[in-house]
């Protein structure tokens, strides 16, 4: 079965690892205990929408992406495929980036809407 807050802990545990940075930093920007910090990526805790609002901006990752990140992995516990949904331009923009995009600084990416 498929624990929605493992899935979003392993995606945050992720995110700050890949850029080199430790629970006591990303805790302090995010203004959360080290503790409570520890205790979401490990699935342990649930993060409310204004917690994990708080975590994506101190690892200035939009969230909307660590959501469709945690979507893709449940889609493929479940056994669905997942269709290729970023624009052609969007993938050839970020092409050889090997941070999938991710370390793109909030003003280089076009709100929709």
């Amino acid at each position: 079965m498929v624990v929605l807050r493992r899935e979003i802990g392993d995606v945050l545990r992720d995110a700050r690892q890949r850029q080199g940075r430790t629970l006591r930093e990303v805790s302090s920007a995010a203004r959360v205990s080290l503790g409570y910090l520890s205790e979401v990526e490990r699935g342990q805790k649930e993060a409310s929408s204004e917690l994990l609002n708080s975590i994506c901006e101190a690892l200035d990752v939009p969230m909307s992406l660590v959501l469709r990140e945690v979507s893709d992995r449940v889609a493929v516990a479940e056994g669905l495929l997942i269709p290729d949904t970023v624009p052609a331009d969007l993938a050839a923009s970020v092409a050889g980036a090997t941070d999938f995009g991710w370390a793109r600084s909030r003003s280089e990416l076009t709100p929709i809407g």
